[in-house]
């Protein structure tokens, strides 16, 4: 219900139940059911994952505060660790004083590899083959083509490793699907034909989940006087972040702490609404590396009176197929949320990691990290 205000001040003072009755108003029934008990039957449980026995539950949480381009959302959190959901709630908090996340997912764009192994023939002879490798490939998504998606592109790679093995990439627009299982039954379906004409023998067949040609980017401008934090001046705030950030820049021991931060933002998002966060976590660190050194996803840097933050990386996330709309609890945190496309979750969830980095990159720099977290942690033990 973006109508709603997810400005909620007070909201961690409430009971649990009146915070259950607040969230309630976000969902189109006024009901969060689904999240009270975990949403999940014994049925469920053994139509999901084989040899099922029962449920391993998480909190489930709602980080509050968020604007993004333009719009007011609550974001559910599925995660076991204190002071992640109060530490993104409290920055997104900063964020909108001074406007709001912008973010973006220019393209839901998927890739599947066919390897080929042993060719006899050069890939340059598949050239004038394209049109009918993604007729094929298509042929077997007929709803996905109908709706708009399918295969955009072909891309032939020679020599990946060594003369004995080619690469062939279905550049795949997934629409509002994360789409592992279409572009696998993609791949599959035109590796022996790439096979035939390569004179190869057809190896892996599978996307890739490092989802370089689905990439969101958020980005937010943060004023000094909204930085202030337990007696540091927003300057002094701003200027320990951004030397955070170039700590993380210069240095992969760093980096990979400072994007784990960002993690804790991300994944509990897509634990929340059924997406897959290891597809999701192995695609951002593949990322990360691929100018030779581990690099951070998101950076900070000063700008005359104002702290800007840069987010980029892969997300392929999807609101249809998996268990997204499967799984009630899920469904119902996209339906709070009000997510009409993958991309606009894509844009959500890319915001929650870059709120969750400026919470721990400000207070890093400030009183140090275990103020906040242990007197949270406090609470559980």
């Amino acid at each position: 219900m973006k109508n709603k205000s997810s400005r909620l001040s007070g909201f961690h003072r409430l009971s649990m139940r009146t915070r259950q009755k607040e969230i309630a108003q976000f969902a189109k029934d006024a009901s969060i059911a689904p999240l009270l008990d975990g949403g999940l039957s014994d049925e469920l449980c053994d139509r999901f994952v084989e040899n099922a026995i029962g449920r391993f539950a998480l909190p489930l949480g709602v980080a509050t505060n968020f604007l993004i381009n333009g719009q007011e959302y609550v974001v559910p959190m599925a995660v076991e660790e204190p002071s992640v959901i109060a530490a993104a709630s409290n920055a997104a908090r900063m964020v909108r004083a001074s406007g709001g996340f912008i973010a973006t997912l220019p393209r839901s764009n998927t890739v599947a590899q066919i390897e080929l192994r042993n060719a006899t023939q050069s890939l340059l002879t598949l050239k004038g083959e394209i049109p009918e490798i993604i007729r094929m490939a298509n042929d077997t998504q007929p709803q996905l083509v109908q709706l708009g998606g399918g295969v955009v592109d072909v891309v032939l790679r020679e020599n990946v490793g060594g003369p004995a093995r080619h690469v062939v990439h279905l550049v795949v627009n997934c629409l509002d699907a994360m789409g592992a299982n279409m572009v696998n039954t993609m791949a599959e379906a035109v590796a022996p034909f790439l096979a035939m004409r390569c004179g190869a023998t057809p190896g892996l067949k599978i996307l890739s989940n490092l989802a370089d040609q689905r990439l969101v980017r958020a980005e937010c401008r943060v004023a000094f006087l909204h930085l202030k934090r337990n007696g540091f001046g927003g300057e002094d705030v701003a200027k320990g972040v951004a030397a955070a950030s170039a700590f993380a820049e210069a240095d992969p021991w760093r980096a990979a702490t400072h994007n784990k931060g960002i993690f804790n933002g991300i994944d509990p998002v897509l634990v929340a609404t059924g997406n897959d966060w290891r597809a999701v976590e192995a695609g951002g660190h593949a990322f990360a590396v691929q100018e030779g050194q581990y690099k951070p996803l998101a950076t900070w840097h000063i700008e005359d009176t104002h702290l800007i933050g840069k987010l980029e990386m892969p997300m392929a996330v999807g609101i249809v197929g998996g268990a997204s709309k499967a799984h009630p609890a899920a469904a119902k945190c996209l339906e709070i949320m009000g997510i009409e496309s993958a991309a606009e979750l894509a844009v959500v969830v890319a915001s929650a990691g870059l709120a969750s980095n400026l919470a721990a990159l400000s207070a890093l720099s400030t009183e140090g990290i275990q103020a906040g977290h242990m007197r949270l942690h406090s609470r559980r033990v």
